[in-house]
C-alpha cells in the first residue's frame, strides 16, 4: 500500500461534471465502507474519517457509500494507493462468530485502569485501545456511555459487560472483547449492588457475533469458582487458559445435549 495521505486539506470533495463520450467511461457505484475498504487496502474506521472530513471523493448515501469509479481510481492514483474495485456489487461476508478466545486476545488486557464509576473507567479503557483512531475511541466512548445511561451492564458478581447499543461495523471490523481490571472496584450501580472488579466491554460488527459472544462470557460468569479465579487479578495467560478450559467445557456440554 502506498503512503496515507493524512495531509490532504480538509474540505467537500465534489464528483466533476461530465460530457460527451467520456461520459459512459465515468460510473456511480454503491459499496459498503468494508467493500471500499478493501479496495483501497485501507482500514474501514480511516476511511470513514476521511468521508467524514471531505478528504476523498466518496460520499455517504445511508449505510452505503457512492463514488465514481473513474474519479475514485484517478484520486488513488494521484496519492500512491492502488483501487480494485470489486467485480460484483455484492456486501462482503459478515464476521462469523468465533470462540472467545480468539476474541479475547485480539481485544487485549488492561490492568490497573483509574476510575471511580461508570464514566470515568469507559473514559480510561477506550483511551487504551490503541488499536482505534482517536476519533473513533471518542465516538466508542460515547456509545459506551449512552448504553450505560440506559442501565447499569453491571451483571452481579463484581462483574460488568459494557458494550454498545447497536454494533458499530463501521469502526469494529471484527468482533473482540477488551478485558479490563480497574486499579480499585468502584460502584457500576449493579444489579446486586456490588462493585465492579472487571469489565468485559463487547465490540462486535453485527447482532449476531454480539450474542455469540455474551453467551459464551455468560457461560463462564456463571461459575463461582472461575469468578473467584478472576478477583486474584490473574496474568493474561492465565486467563487465556481459563476461557479456552471453559469452552472446551461448554462445547462439550452442546454436543452431549447438556445446553
Amino acid at each position: 500500500m502506498g503512503a496515507i495521505p493524512e495531509g490532504l486539506p480538509h474540505r467537500e470533495m465534489n464528483f466533476p461534471e461530465t460530457s460527451g463520450r467520456n461520459e459512459k467511461q465515468v460510473f456511480s457505484m454503491k459499496l459498503t465502507i468494508n467493500e471500499v475498504a478493501q479496495s483501497l487496502d485501507l482500514p474501514p474506521s480511516t476511511l470513514t474519517r476521511w468521508v467524514r472530513q471531505g478528504r476523498i471523493p466518496i460520499q455517504k448515501s445511508g449505510d452505503s457509500f457512492v463514488f465514481k469509479k473513474d474519479v475514485l481510481e484517478k484520486w488513488a492514483e494521484n496519492h500512491n494507493l492502488l483501487f480494485k474495485a470489486p467485480e460484483k456489487n455484492l456486501p462482503p461476508a459478515a464476521p462469523e462468530p468465533e470462540n472467545l478466545l480468539p476474541v479475547m486476545q485480539r481485544g487485549g488486557i488492561f490492568y490497573g485502569l483509574a476510575g471511580e464509576d461508570a464514566e470515568s473507567i469507559l473514559k480510561a479503557a477506550t483511551a487504551r485501545m490503541d488499536f482505534l483512531s482517536d476519533e473513533n475511541r471518542s465516538e466508542l466512548y460515547e456509545h459506551l456511555l449512552a448504553r450505560e445511561q440506559l442501565t447499569s451492564t453491571g451483571i452481579g458478581k463484581g462483574i460488568a459487560i459494557p458494550h454498545p447499543r447497536t454494533p458499530l461495523p463501521e469502526i469494529i471490523a471484527k468482533p473482540m472483547i477488551v478485558t479490563c481490571f480497574p486499579e480499585r472496584c468502584l460502584d457500576f450501580h449493579a444489579v446486586d449492588k456490588k462493585p465492579v472488579f472487571i469489565l468485559f466491554i463487547l465490540l462486535s460488527p453485527n447482532p449476531k457475533c454480539h450474542l455469540h459472544m455474551l453467551s459464551r462470557l455468560s457461560f463462564c460468569v456463571r461459575d463461582d469458582a472461575f469468578v473467584r479465579f478472576l478477583q486474584t487479578t490473574p496474568a493474561a495467560k492465565e486467563i487465556y487458559a481459563g476461557i479456552s478450559d471453559f469452552e472446551t467445557r461448554l462445547d462439550q456440554d452442546k454436543q452431549g445435549g447438556g445446553l
